[in-house]
């Protein structure tokens, strides 16, 4: 007696729509995350797969992550800001100037949020009214403040020694570390605004065909600039993360080639060229594998020179995904 089993079509239906939901893109970075953490686990995984590492691989990418999911709001609203890595420099020489003036934490944070969202202001002003591409603007600024946080500083690092600041950066809450919980926040509060307010929605809209968004009554003008803040804030945000812990106000060291990062980590999550299209979900999926390629290129030794050149190579190949995606449907 044979016994045959066939799949109901409730199944299949079922089937569908948990693909449906997860999306055929996330699918596939989950299978290529799959895919580093076996091959690096096979090379290194006495080591790879230790507590410590992992949580390290998750303090390494708690500020990438934060700039990362404001860059795809920047980018699903038809911009790009290539200047979140300089913003973080400027945020921790703002802050740790602060604090050490002060010798109070509340007033660092706060100098670290207002420091970024007057940059993304200045950057939102300049492509909105100045008409300037985005791409231009945010390179140009990019070496702008860079060069303030290198007055400011005098181009040395500055110390921070107020405990409770710092505990922002080594503390731990039910034994994760306290950067990770931020990211968390931000991951969920990004999420909601950009998928279930009329809001980020809108953002959608202005980026898929902003002559639609424009007859429909949006003042598109007024969106373009603060997203543009948003990213200034969110880049304070990691700003103050990395200046917590590293227990300094560094101009450029952590920081530089934070935006390279954050791009890739928004075009690995689905997100195009032309905007309209990207999600929180794919973002940190992309910040993860990342986190997971740089934390297993460490770890088998692979040469500084190679990093910049898988690095490299990722973002053109999320470019090139995103698009052909895109041509395709």
């Amino acid at each position: 007696m044979t016994d045959h089993t066939t799949n109901t079509p409730n199944e299949g239906i079922s089937m569908h729509r948990v693909i449906e939901r997860i999306g055929i893109h996330n699918i596939s970075l989950l299978v290529a995350l799959v895919g580093l953490l076996v091959i690096f686990g096979v090379l290194r995984g006495d080591v790879f797969f230790s507590t410590r590492n992992l949580l390290n691989i998750g303090m390494g990418v708690a500020i990438l992550g934060v700039l990362a999911i404001s860059q795809t709001g920047v980018i699903v609203s038809g911009g790009l800001d290539i200047s979140v890595g300089s913003i973080v420099g400027l945020t921790t020489v703002a802050t740790a100037m602060t604090i050490q003036a002060t010798d109070m934490a509340g007033l660092g944070l706060l100098a670290g949020i207002v420091i970024g969202g007057l940059a993304g202001l200045v950057n939102g002003l300049l492509i909105t009214y100045g008409r300037i591409n985005a791409v231009i603007v945010t390179l140009g600024t990019m070496a702008i403040f860079r060069g303030v946080a290198f007055i400011l500083s005098n181009g040395q690092s500055i110390s921070i020694f107020n405990d409770s600041f710092r505990w922002i950066g080594t503390g731990r809450i039910l034994g994760l570390p306290a950067p990770i919980w931020v990211l968390i926040a931000v991951a969920i509060g990004f999420y909601t605004f950009m998928h279930k307010s009329i809001v980020g929605r809108n953002y959608y809209a202005i980026g898929g065909n902003p002559i639609v968004a424009r007859l429909s009554g949006l003042k598109i003008p007024n969106y373009r600039v603060a997203i543009y803040v948003v990213s200034g804030v969110m880049a304070g945000v990691g700003g103050i993360l990395l200046a917590a812990r590293t227990g300094s106000g560094q101009p450029i060291s952590g920081s530089d080639g934070l935006e390279l990062e954050a791009i890739t980590a928004a075009f690995l999550g689905g997100c195009a060229m032309q905007g309209g299209r990207g999600t929180v979900v794919g973002a940190l999926l992309g910040v993860a594998i990342i986190g997971v390629l740089n934390n297993g290129m460490i770890l088998t030794a692979v040469p500084t020179f190679y990093q910049m050149l898988a690095k490299g190579t990722l973002l053109i190949l999320a470019v090139f995904l995103a698009e052909y995606r895109l041509n395709k449907n």
